[in-house]
């Protein structure tokens, strides 16, 4: 019984942290229930890069990203679509032409040389810069949308004031001019990112470092005029500058530090256009309607459900329904501690996750039925009914999380959002199913008055034993 007692408490523990979560952290919404604006972006060949390989379709999705940052959407989705395409949806957009012309287009970028005498400024700044992204991301699951919009003009004041301390050269070193960028490793597990120009370029690389060398004064990288890194010349290479069209920018960078910042850099000066090739707006209305006819559905579903289960199984019927009550808060939960962005799709597979809970009751619950009708007592009978029930539960969820596993990798948007949560739910549903059902179940039959066997199993007679186990 001090198990029992032990797991009671645990499980209410956790319907008690279930609710507060669900109380403070809302789940976010997707495009097809919030409404908003899905684009398909169509990354095209040129003669210089006849075929679009994944390096240069993650360097544009780099440049998209930051694109949909500046305009200030939340829970965006952007990935890759086959060897060509980048999806991007965006919740709460309801002008997709502001959004393409934002989106289309190629990326800009440009080498520039730090004003004199704006060492000072330009610290405090980035300073300043590194504080505001930092609040932007304490703020990114608020719903202090006011908060959010001072945040974000913040930024883009900042931005502005930083791109004013550079002026171009001239002729300007633009992103045309480079030819390669990448993360690097060097001795000492630290990493740097080298870069090669063509040229044309590499003389205007050298010339600008030139200027630049023992100032102090660094060379600043824009990319859609954000100052994307700002690396300063050594006094070595003030007689003739940075020759030969490579150099690398060093900083203490992490893999993923520099990784990321070649890929902007690649991204920047990828000569290839891009086309908006579909646009397809979902009103808010129509997302209204979709969530109504889902809670419809799914409260509908879960209340014939749980009728069911008492007519059918009696006591055990009211300990599932129970169950699956915690089940739907635990659930709920996890998508908001995960950050699921919930779909219709996602509402399915929670409701299919919901019958595989109430699957799971019915084999503990028949395995029982059969162990009484054998003449066991109650107490043997539940204990070999959970017993039983066990491997077929645990065959039936791994097959289901085999298929969560195949559809989350290979598909794409939405079916991904099925199959987490579809895989959520079932991980859900086998916790209450062994632990929540059968901790009520051994605490109902520790009861006097609930240890009648007809309670448990229809015309067994109730000269069963049934007494319990200590």
């Amino acid at each position: 019984m001090q198990r029992q007692r032990s797991l009671l408490a645990l499980i209410l523990v956790m319907v008690i942290a279930a609710i507060a979560v669900i109380a403070t952290i809302p789940i976010p919404l997707g495009l097809d229930l919030r409404g908003g604006s899905q684009l398909t972006i169509q990354v095209k060949p040129t003669p210089e890069i006849p075929r679009i390989t994944e390096r240069e379709l993650e360097a544009v999705k780099s440049v998209v990203e930051g694109r949909v940052n500046g305009l200030g959407v939340s829970e965006p989705v952007i990935q890759t679509v086959g060897e060509d395409k980048i999806l991007v949806q965006l919740p709460g957009v309801n002008d997709p032409e502001e959004a393409e012309r934002v989106l289309g287009g190629t990326a800009q970028l440009e080498f520039r040389q730090q004003k004199p005498n704006t060492e000072t400024q330009l610290f405090a700044l980035r300073t300043s810069q590194q504080e505001l992204k930092q609040q932007q991301q304490q703020l990114k699951n608020s719903q202090d949308t006011a908060a959010i919009a001072k945040n974000r003009e913040a930024l883009q004041n900042n931005s502005k004031a930083i791109a004013e301390l550079f002026e171009s050269t001239n002729p300007p070193l633009t992103g045309k001019y480079l030819k390669d960028a990448r993360g690097e490793p060097t001795s000492g597990n630290n990493w740097e990112v080298a870069i090669r120009f063509d040229q044309k370029g590499g003389e205007l690389f050298a010339q600008l470092t030139k200027n630049l060398a023992g100032t102090g004064r660094s060379i600043g990288i824009f990319l859609d005029n954000e100052l994307i890194s700002s690396p300063v010349v050594g006094p070595e290479f003030a007689a003739t500058g940075i020759t030969g069209g490579g150099a690398v920018i060093t900083g203490n960078f992490t893999p993923q530090q520099a990784n990321e910042l070649g890929v902007q850099l690649k991204g920047g000066s990828l000569p290839v256009p891009v086309e908006i090739g579909e646009i397809r707006t979902v009103g808010a209305t129509l997302g209204k309607d979709s969530i109504q006819s889902s809670i419809w559905a799914g409260v509908g579903g879960l209340i014939l459900v749980l009728i069911f289960m008492v007519i059918y199984y009696r006591l055990p019927g009211v300990i599932a329904d129970i169950a699956l009550l915690i089940y739907a808060l635990l659930t709920w939960a996890s998508f908001a501690l995960l950050g699921v962005t919930l779909t219709l799709p996602g509402i399915a597979g929670f409701i299919l996750s919901i019958g595989m809970a109430v699957d799971a009751n019915v084999l503990i619950f028949e395995r029982t039925r059969e162990e009484l009708r054998a003449g066991k007592t109650l107490y043997r009978s539940v204990e070999s009914g959970f017993y039983r029930a066990f491997s077929s539960i645990l065959d039936s969820n791994v097959t289901t999380w085999i298929a969560c596993a195949a559809l989350f990798w290979l598909g794409s948007g939405l079916v991904k959002g099925f199959a987490l949560t579809l895989a959520l739910g079932v991980a859900v549903s086998m916790f209450t199913a062994i632990t929540c059902s059968r901790t009520f179940m051994f605490l109902a039959i520790s009861i006097p008055s609930l240890k009648k066997p007809e309670l448990y199993c229809p015309g067994v007679s109730a000269s069963n034993k049934t007494e319990v186990a200590q």
